[in-house]
């Protein structure tokens, strides 16, 4: 398996680098990993739940998302992932999956084996730091998405969730001048939210109606910056990003 060119995985290196710095040293590091390349169509999974994987999935280029199936069918969305992310970075030292792993657009997928990331963070111990920072980052999602889920109210939820997604993207060059992609449906919403596909058009509404958004082929609008954040009380401490250029 030989190293690819070194702007494939530029994706990975600015993700890390929204959260903390990198030496061109590790930089050049990252950038010669091992990796095996592959697109997903939309609505494919990646790994499933109770996979034993012997690799992390950095995507490259689209979006996905981590699930779970429970009784009846129903889907719960964990979290949504853009390009730079390895959602299944905790596999390196939990390799079964508890979880699964799906495409939401089409995607283009860089697989890193398992040895070659080890070996990366036993040479590199600052890189395997900035991996630690983006895994305990990723626990700070979880936290506040639990907190939506349990005490705010679908509208303030929902307001909550576009600040994450807007700034995330932002901070990796994918979103500006408060407009981002959203290529999820309102059942995806409504899965990651707990809320039914009624109750997710109809707060949608209201938002538009209050002049804080437009979603429109599958671009979100934020005409109310201020007012979305205020709406969502949103506070973006959990994200830990480097560096903010929104007002």
């Amino acid at each position: 398996m030989a190293s690819m060119s070194p702007h494939l995985l530029q994706p990975m290196i600015t993700k890390l680098e929204s959260i903390s710095s990198l030496t061109e040293e590790e930089r050049y590091a990252v950038e010669n990993l091992p990796v095996r390349v592959r697109t997903h169509q939309s609505r494919e999974d990646i790994v499933r739940d109770g996979d034993r994987v012997s690799q992390c999935c950095l995507i490259l280029e689209g979006w996905a998302y981590r699930y779970k199936i429970l009784g009846g069918g129903r889907r719960q969305i964990f979290s949504f992932h853009i390009a730079g992310d390895i959602p299944d970075l905790p596999s390196l030292h939990i390799p079964l999956m508890d979880h699964s792993l799906a495409t939401i657009t089409k995607a283009t997928m860089a697989f890193i084996p398992h040895e070659a990331m080890r070996d990366l963070t036993y040479q590199f111990p600052r890189l395997a730091a900035v991996l630690w920072r983006d895994t305990l980052v990723d626990a700070g999602i979880f936290r506040e998405w639990m907190a939506c889920m349990g005490q705010r109210s679908a509208y303030d939820h929902l307001a909550h969730l576009f600040c994450e997604l807007y700034l995330k993207q932002e901070a990796v060059g994918l979103a500006g001048e408060h407009r981002c992609p959203l290529p999820m449906t309102q059942a995806d919403l409504g899965d990651a939210t707990g809320m039914s596909n009624v109750h997710v058009n109809r707060t949608l509404q209201e938002m538009r109606g209050d002049g804080l958004i437009i979603l429109r082929n599958k671009t979100l609008v934020i005409k109310a910056w201020n007012e979305l954040i205020r709406a969502a009380e949103f506070d973006d401490t959990y994200l830990h990003l480097r560096e903010r250029t929104v007002g």
